[in-house]
């Protein structure tokens, strides 16, 4: 295995809030209308944020509303949406991909939420963390086969002995421990975080959003995109995918991988690589109404996916019993 690893970011990171931002749009949307199409990025710091992209919706969207839900009134707040092109909503309307795109999944039989376990132990520890201290933060932590050798750990409003208390508090319940060497609040303890020191953007962390560093991620973001949009959909599929290959061959290890062209149905390429060998995926409906319908990606659920990550968090496409 060797050294791996991996990193978090609490809720109130900068990029994280406008990926929540950009996902509850795609959530009110769809609330009123399963057929919206919605592609919207927001950008957010310094007593200003921005949204801007397109959406076609039946429904009626109070942007500035959502947006207050994660900033006060002391932030402009600058709305800039239009409708989908007619370009792009005529190969999508005829069944078509939104985009071109290569997505990957991936499964692995390391950790009972078939991730990555140098993920799910940044995850885990970022979750405890933020549970004392809901912030700004962020969190790493290296393995050295499947040991844990290092933890870094900056959160707003904590000083580096709480940090380092409730980091041994978790290590205390971790199997996969022995000589840890703990950095907290390595730059200094902190108190400006958020919006207020630095600048987010939506779809900025797609490692954190998928499978680590090492897995490869693929196509773009996820957050802000409706599920016509191959980058989210297909790579939630491509997930469900090699979960299922996963378990049906009882496999270590599982790397899918989907290709599309922008106003085609059908996948240029669907591929597993299971073990190390690859084979053609077969037996599933890859075209994007299919998955969306396979998936139940027409009903809004997606604010969550921003928060801690889209795959091994018991979504849908998780298939994790």
């Amino acid at each position: 295995m060797g050294l791996r690893t991996a990193e978090s970011v609490s809720p109130k990171h900068p990029d994280k809030i406008c990926d929540q931002i950009s996902d509850s749009i795609v959530d009110a949307a769809l609330f009123g209308d399963p057929n919206s199409r919605v592609a919207v990025e927001t950008v957010g710091g310094h007593k200003l944020l921005v949204i801007i992209g397109e959406v076609t919706s039946k429904t009626k969207i109070n942007y500035e509303k959502i947006a207050r839900q994660f900033v006060d009134t002391s932030y402009e707040v600058r709305v800039q949406v239009v409708h989908q092109s007619n370009e792009i909503a005529n190969g999508v309307d005829t069944g078509g991909a939104g985009d071109q795109g290569i997505m990957v999944g991936y499964a692995t039989s390391e950790t009972k939420n078939y991730m990555p376990l140098e993920v799910e132990l940044s995850r885990s520890l970022n979750r405890h963390l933020y549970n004392k201290f809901p912030y700004d933060g962020k969190t790493q932590v290296t393995l050295n086969n499947r040991e844990i050798v290092a933890i870094v750990a900056s959160f707003q409003h904590a000083t580096k002995n709480e940090l380092e208390v409730l980091i041994k508090d978790w290590l205390s319940d971790q199997a996969h421990q022995k000589s840890v060497n703990i950095f907290a609040n390595p730059a200094g303890d902190w108190l400006v975080g958020g919006f207020d020191a630095d600048t987010g953007l939506t779809g900025r962390k797609l490692a954190v959003d998928s499978y680590g560093p090492r897995i490869p991620i693929g196509g773009g973001a996820f957050s802000g995109k409706d599920a016509t949009k191959v980058d989210r959909s297909a790579a939630y599929m491509a997930r469900k995918i090699a979960v299922d290959y996963l378990n049906k061959r009882h496999a270590k290890e599982v790397y899918t991988q989907l290709a599309y062209a922008i106003g085609v149905a059908e996948p240029v390429e669907a591929i597993a690589i299971v073990d190390g060998v690859e084979e053609k995926v077969k037996g599933y409906d890859l075209t994007p109404g299919g998955i969306i319908s396979f998936l139940q990606l027409n009903k809004p659920q997606f604010k969550q996916t921003a928060e801690y990550g889209h795959f091994g968090n018991n979504f849908l496409w998780d298939n994790i019993t």
